[in-house]
Parts: structure tokens; sequence; C-alpha cells
């Protein structure tokens, strides 16, 4: 072990958030793009709403899972950087990016064919074919996301996260442009615009075109830093090695179902939303848009967490990964502290920036101060994931969740929301109790397995 000084806890705070809050500022740059879809189609309508709400709890249910196998790189790149081996790291990059287009290709095909086959099974609600529009564009978008993150994770760990934050400003800056443009037409441009004007209203297929443009340009930013970044010891291009794709995919598969089980509670309860109305559905997708907002700013700590655990285990230093990992800790619950606070007092100005239609907006109110309670857990939880993943221990947050959210989470939600007739505000209070079990295992799993000696994943 090494017997390198630690650093009091002032200085890893700071170091901490030097690198927390770039990949914050990445990683809520990709809930944006949906938040921002959400509040421009709001507009439309509130079977537009609903419809993107739809679509969005589908295309995250998979593509979470996605994300999360991708996951699986982070602490294989940092622990080669806490090594010293930056060769290993970029041609762990490489194996990556492979991957991530092999997973992101096949997981895009039930995008496109899963709303195209649910008439077959007496599912044909009133807005299924915007939802059929919608999903069939943005269904290209995932592996390019999934490229995003694989880079992400490579330059996090080299602590040059600066190219994540030009990536995700302008992507963000075209996609809320786009979005207006395509979703409403050029009608609403000034004259000065030209030939603009003549765009026609898309509605949410716009929407959807939006982002896809949005991702492309975004993923375009990163991997041409990486290309400007030196190749360690010549290592300009690598070829797929069986071996290294299949230890990342080892991994991150128990991180992409850790994932896939969290979101997929989320996505099931705005489908069980959907059978109260499309009103439920609407309120729903608001108070989760400013959630998935909150929650990706503690996702960024946890990655920041992620990383400097990765380092010092990498290092063979487990007092330094256990000071990392509780600073992470203890910073993403000061953070969603705050975000409670604004919740549980602007829960209606909230409910406004997001266009929402009069008929819903006596759902939303209390579902976001819901919202308000669980910040805490839904922090927690979020940086728990992280460090672990730092440290190499992946099952067992896959294991935390399933129990947590499904039996837990998942029969307090159908509970108080069909059995005591609470409704939306029900299941919600469902996904604050799964949420919560959660957030207690993983803090208890770090909390032990940081008191032994951490080990890397290579030697």
């Amino acid at each position: 072990m090494s017997s390198a000084p630690l650093p009091n806890r002032r200085e890893e705070f700071r170091a901490l958030w030097r690198l927390a809050l770039p990949i914050a500022i990445a990683q809520g740059g990709q809930s944006l793009m949906s938040f921002v879809d959400t509040a421009v189609v709001g507009r439309a309508g509130t079977q537009a709403l609903a419809a993107v709400g739809l679509s969005s709890a589908v295309f995250f249910a998979l593509s979470s899972f996605a994300i999360g196998m991708m996951m699986g790189v982070d602490p294989l790149v940092s622990q080669a950087f806490g090594a010293r081996n930056a060769p290993r790291a970029r041609v762990l990059l490489w194996q990556g990016s492979y991957l991530a287009v092999m997973v992101g290709t096949v997981l895009a095909v039930p995008l496109v064919v899963v709303p195209r086959v649910l008439p077959y099974f007496g599912v044909d609600f009133a807005e299924l074919p915007e939802v059929r529009d919608y999903l069939t564009w943005r269904a290209p978008s995932l592996p390019l996301l999934l490229l995003f993150i694989t880079t992400r994770a490579y330059l996090q760990a080299t602590a040059r996260p600066r190219a994540l934050v030009v990536a995700t400003v302008i992507a963000n800056l075209l996609n809320l442009g786009a979005n207006i443009l395509f979703v409403f037409g050029g009608e609403v441009l000034p004259a000065w615009c030209g030939p603009l004007r003549l765009m026609p209203a898309l509605g949410v297929k716009g929407s959807a075109i939006a982002t896809l443009m949005a991702c492309v340009v975004q993923w375009g930013i990163v991997a041409w830093s990486v290309r400007l970044t030196p190749a360690a010891g010549g290592t300009s291009w690598v070829w797929p090695v069986r071996a290294d794709i299949l230890q990342a995919l080892r991994v991150g598969m128990p991180i992409g179902l850790h994932i896939a089980a969290e979101v997929g509670v989320f996505s099931g309860a705005g489908v069980l939303a959907r059978w109260l109305g499309p009103e439920s559905m609407s309120a729903h997708q608001i108070a989760i848009s400013f959630g998935s907002l909150s929650f990706s700013v503690a996702m960024g700590i946890g990655n920041a967490g992620s990383v400097r655990v990765g380092w010092a285990v990498g290092a063979r230093n487990t007092p330094q990964a256990r000071l990392s990992g509780l600073m992470a800790f203890a910073s993403g619950t000061g953070f969603m502290s705050l975000c409670a606070l604004v919740f549980a007092l602007f829960p209606e100005s909230l409910a406004h920036v997001m266009g929402t239609p009069p008929e819903v907006m006596p759902l939303v109110v209390p579902v976001l101060m819901v919202c308000a309670v669980f910040q805490i857990s839904d922090g927690i939880q979020g940086v728990g994931a992280g460090v672990l993943r730092g440290a190499g221990e992946t099952r067992f947050t896959f294991i935390a969740n399933m129990v947590g959210h499904y039996l837990v989470g998942l029969p307090v939600a159908l509970l108080l929301g069909f059995g005591l007739k609470l409704g939306v505000v029900g299941i919600w209070w469902g996904l604050c109790a799964g949420l919560t079990v959660v957030a207690l295992a993983l803090f208890w799993r770090f909390e032990r397995q940081s008191s032994g000696t951490l080990q890397p994943l290579e030697a």
C-alpha cells in the first residue's frame, strides 16, 4: 500500500470539486437535452407533452442500461492512470469505443421497432404516432451518446474535462434553438432569419431531430479533443482486442443492470402514471425532468469521486480512496439538500418554467414536493454508485437497486398510488422509499469496503 501522505479534508474538497464541476456540467447537459425537449414540446399541448414523456421513458430505459455498460471503462481507465500506465488507458479507450458502437447499434433497433409493434398487443393510445416519430429519429443518437460516455471516462481520468464542458454547452445551445425551430416551424422567427422561416412545424418529431443533431456535434467536439491529445507511448490506433472488450463488458454489465433497474422503475412509474390519465403522465414527466437535472449534478460528483477513488486504488492507496469517497458523499448530500429546498419552496414557479398546462398544475405541485423529500437519498445513492465503481465494486450496486426499487419501492408505489387512491403522488412516494433503501445500502457498502484494503481490477 502506498505510504504517500494524505491531503487534509479541505484540500480533498477542492480537488474533488475542481474535477466535479466540469463533469457535473457535462452530466447535467445530458439531462438538459431532455429537459429542453420537454419544456419546448410542453407548449405544444398536453398530448405532445405526454408523447415526449412516454418516448423518454422508453429511450432512457434502454440507453441508461447501455450507458451503464460503458461506465465499465471508467474504473479501468482511472485505475490505469493511478498506476501511471497511460498507454494502457489509451488502449482501453479504443476498446470501449468499439464496444460503444456495437452496443449502441444493437439497442437502437428496439427503439424503432417497439412503438410499431405495440398496437399488436392492444396498446393504441392517442399519442402513439408521435411516440413512434420521436423514437425513430432519436434512435440514431444512441451510438453517439455511448461514444461520448466512453470518451468522457478517458478525458475525466486525465483531469482534462474542459472539452466536455465546451461540447455540452454548444450541444445544448444547438438543441434549444433547433427545438424551437423544428417543433413550431420558421414562422416564429424574425424576418431577418430569411430561409429559416420556411421550415415547417414538425412537432414532436422535430424535437427528436434537434436532439440528434446536438448529439452529433457533442461527439465531434470530444473526439477532436482526444485526437489533439498526444497518444501516450505512440499509441495512435488500436485494433479491437476481444479480451479487453470482454473485460470492459464484465465490469460494465452490473453497472448497466443497476442503472437499468433504477431507470426502469422510474419509467415504470411513468407508465403507471399514464394509466391514471395524460394529466398524471404530464405531471410525472415535468417532475422527473427537474429531478433528473438535479440528480445529474450528483452523478457528476459521483463520477469525480469515481475518478479520484480509482486513482487511489490504482496507486494502492486505500486511505486516500476512503477519504475521496467520503468527501464525495458529503458533497453530494450538501448539494442535493439545496435542491430539496428549492423544490419545496418554489414548486409553482418551477412548474410555470416548464409551461405546465392549467389542468396539470394541481398534480405537478404535490409531486414536486415529494421530489424535494427524496433529493438527499437520490444524491447519496448516485454518489455511492460512483465511488464504488471507482473501487471496482459494481455487483453490489445492482443488488441494492433490485432490492430497494423492486422489493420496496414498487410495491409501496402500487399500494399508495392505486390501493390507497393517492394517484401519481402515491407513486412518487413509492419511488422515495426505494431510493432511501438503496442510499443506505451503498453508503454502508463503501464504509465497509474502504475499511479494508482495496485492490485494483488489473494487476
